[in-house]
């Protein structure tokens, strides 16, 4: 049996430095924790920027970046999200051809993790992609392929990229869900903070505790998914 090491890193800095940062050309089974000391919204790869009030966004000091991954926007403030990306080589044993499955190993580490902090009844979206009327503007009105639900509700929204030496799982969860703050950002015609509320079950536990909690749970020997 293969024992897999997980290489951990933090970083700390601006969003569009970290979703700019390439795959490495070899890459190690890996995790990259990463705090934001600016706000931003990270649109999905081929979100049209006519989704966003740009100029509100300049205004009010919020980067506006793109990430690689799919998906709608994640707003990015300080303290309010808990971002990773988890990074597996095409030759790891948990690689997948199949796109609509390579993530579930990814929400039930974090499923494990956040259970062992008290946070009970989680489960992990399988199948495709379930869509919302503002999925397409904000990533966490939707439902993808291992994302951490509690009931209705996402706890962590996981997209990817996967190129040919590996593949990336940006994933995020809210301490601080706030859906009047996404209002202001998205331009007209745009969600609601009605339409908002209600979609995110928050994490009220220490960051640095879930950080821990994840790196005991991430899959350690080869042929044991989840």
């Amino acid at each position: 049996m293969l024992t897999i090491v997980w290489h951990t890193e933090l970083h700390r800095g601006r969003a569009g430095e970290f979703h700019s940062r390439e795959m490495p050309a070899v890459v190690q089974p890996s995790v990259w924790w990463f705090e934001v000391e600016r706000s931003a919204l990270v649109l999905g790869s081929s979100q049209p920027i006519e989704h966003v009030d740009t100029q509100w966004c300049d205004h009010h000091d919020i980067d506006v970046v793109r990430r690689r991954s799919g998906g709608g926007a994640v707003l990015l403030q300080p303290a309010d999200v808990l971002w990773a990306d988890i990074l597996i080589p095409s030759d790891h044993p948990f690689w997948t051809p199949d796109v609509s499955s390579s993530a579930q190993w990814v929400g039930e580490a974090w499923a494990r993790a956040l259970a062992s902090l008290g946070h009970d009844g989680l489960s992990v979206h399988r199948g495709p992609m379930t869509h919302s009327t503002w999925s397409s503007r904000v990533c966490f009105a939707g439902r993808g392929a291992g994302e951490v639900m509690l009931g209705d509700q996402k706890v962590v929204g996981v997209s990817q990229r996967r190129v040919r030496q590996g593949a990336r799982f940006q994933c995020a969860l809210y301490s601080n869900w706030r859906p009047d703050a996404h209002v202001a950002l998205f331009a007209a015609p745009g969600p609601s903070a009605d339409d908002l509320d209600g979609l995110v079950a928050t994490v009220n536990t220490p960051f640095e505790l879930i950080r821990t909690a994840l790196s005991q749970q991430l899959p350690v020997v080869a042929g044991g998914r989840g």
